[in-house]
């Protein structure tokens, strides 16, 4: 019996939590990417940025999981530069083509997560909003340090769901009738296809 059994998963959300940002965009990429093979719409943009080691984020960039896509919003500041480098023309960008595409028919949005510009209302807040209205699941992350603005946003719409292709796979059986989704030849973020 695996620990996602005796959860009951009821919110059009699942908001992934229990891992390094690295990984949960791993997670939600491979996610979408199962769904795409299993003739899904997907809608919605997952990081693929390239932090350095102390944290710092000069480059940041979403891929668009329906264009496929890569869209830039950071702006290069120089070097030593210790301003915000967020391009609020990029993020705009990624916000309209996630709109575009849940107006297009979505089946599911992934949005890369629900961030400090989010709890203030901006970057993706108009994506999440599109998707809630067209109540078309949605699948994040949330920081546990944005948890109150995350509950006073999403309520009783959203199942905090651990980290892992098994959790997401339970959330997602939740929505559809389809059983066995998320077939063995999805592995978990570092492990092999080859293992059981």
């Amino acid at each position: 019996m695996k620990a996602t059994d005796a959860v009951r998963f009821t919110g059009q959300i699942a908001a992934l939590q229990g891992a390094p940002s690295e990984t949960i965009q791993t997670i939600l990429s491979r996610f979408a990417e199962a769904l795409n093979r299993d003739g899904f719409r997907v809608a919605g943009v997952v990081e693929v940025s390239q932090c350095g080691a102390e944290g710092a984020c000069k480059r940041l960039v979403v891929q668009d999981l329906t264009s496929k896509a890569v869209i830039k919003f950071s702006l290069d500041l120089g070097a030593g530069s210790t301003a915000c480098n967020l391009d609020p023309s990029g993020l705009a960008k990624a916000c309209e083509a996630v709109e575009r595409a849940i107006e297009d028919g979505a089946d599911v949005v992934v949005l890369s997560k629900f961030g400090k510009l989010e709890a203030a209302r901006g970057g993706l807040c108009d994506a999440f909003r599109a998707a809630i209205l067209a109540d078309i699941p949605i699948v994040t992350t949330v920081s546990p340090l944005l948890a109150d603005e995350w509950a006073q946003f999403a309520g009783d719409l959203s199942n905090k769901v651990p980290a892992t292709m098994d959790a997401l796979g339970a959330w997602w059986n939740a929505h559809e009738s389809a059983t066995n989704w998320l077939t063995p030849g999805v592995p978990e973020p570092g492990a092999s296809a080859d293992q059981d």
